[in-house]
């Protein structure tokens, strides 16, 4: 019955958005984020621990200001995400900026397929939808949802434009055949997996167990691996951004697999700096036993900056 409930919910709330302007939509998601911060005690904790530990010289004022900030952008996010999905793939289009895609051209034009990377930061389920319209439909790897309703429904709004979605079992061989056939498979790198093959790299200075997945079949098959975001511009736009393919370890690397993930991780970390409000900081993804691990970050620098205005905003950032 409680499943029932959200998904009637979620179906109610995507026929309102559907006509109420973008900014109407933008500001009553914001009002449900801030709603959620004032009343999800446990997730509101994780979020000030998560950011005091990555950001520990800003104020406890400011942390609470940015907290405030990522709550209110994933309740503008699920309010403005519902409405973009019900746009025809002009309208769509219409409402998105593109940068970089030539990257992903010349990635596809290399012949070995392509991993598209992301993680839960900015507007990361635009990147599928559009990239199918722009380039060429993917492969999204995916968890199903709890609720098989709302998984339903997700699982609809990712396919809309030609996408398919992979679930956990057989995903491994439909990837290789995917990327064998030279096509794009999206992922995300920046949740806790407690899989046999994870390995340890350094996210803000602090071990985090990683999904090995696509490093070690980029290195086996040859796939280029490119980091795509989507960042918000105003009144339902966004500017999806592509990324230069991260370089692959040298032959004379002791871990290839884990030097590449940490490449990749660290090109997440640089834009989580720059946009901290924009990633899923309730998220747990440091966890008691993830041991430190000693890797080289050389290919792309963190940016730096950890003063803050009274608002919660680096004063200085890439």
């Amino acid at each position: 019955m409680r499943h029932r409930l959200e998904y009637w919910l979620i179906a109610i709330v995507t026929s309102a958005v559907r006509v109420i302007p973008w900014g109407l939509v933008g500001a009553a998601g914001s009002v449900l984020g801030l709603a959620f911060f004032a009343l999800d005690g446990a997730h509101r904790r994780i979020t000030l621990a998560n950011l005091e530990a990555a950001f520990p010289v800003r104020t406890a004022r400011a942390r609470r200001v940015l907290a405030r900030r990522v709550f209110a952008h994933f309740g503008r996010l699920l309010f403005e995400l519902l409405k973009f999905s019900t746009l025809t793939p002009p309208q769509m289009l219409a409402r998105v900026e593109f940068d970089g895609d030539d990257h992903a051209r010349q990635a596809y034009a290399y012949g070995r397929g392509v991993f598209f990377f992301t993680g839960h930061f900015g507007f990361w389920e635009v990147c599928g939808i559009v990239h199918a319209l722009r380039l060429a439909p993917i492969g999204l790897l995916a968890r199903p949802l709890d609720n098989p309703f709302l998984n339903d429904l997700l699982e609809r709004m990712r396919e809309c434009t030609g996408n398919s979605v992979i679930y956990r079992r057989g995903a491994a061989r439909r990837v290789l055949r995917m990327l064998e056939s030279n096509q794009g498979v999206a992922i995300l790198i920046d949740q806790h997996t407690h899989e046999p093959d994870a390995v340890r790299v350094e996210f803000f200075d602090r071990p985090v167990a990683t999904t090995s997945s696509m490093a070690a079949m980029a290195l086996r098959t040859g796939a280029r691996a490119i980091p795509v975001f989507a960042i918000p511009i105003g009144s339902g736009r966004y500017r999806m951004i592509y990324e230069h393919p991260v370089e692959m370890p040298p032959a004379s690397s002791a871990d290839p697999v884990l030097e590449f993930t940490q490449r990749c991780t660290d090109v997440l970390e640089m834009y989580v700096r720059r946009y901290p409000e924009l990633w899923l900081w309730m998220h747990r993804r440091w966890r008691n036993g993830d041991e430190r691990v000693a890797t080289e970050r050389e290919i792309v620098p963190a940016a730096s900056g950890e003063a803050d205005d009274e608002n919660g905003r680096p004063v200085s950032e890439d």
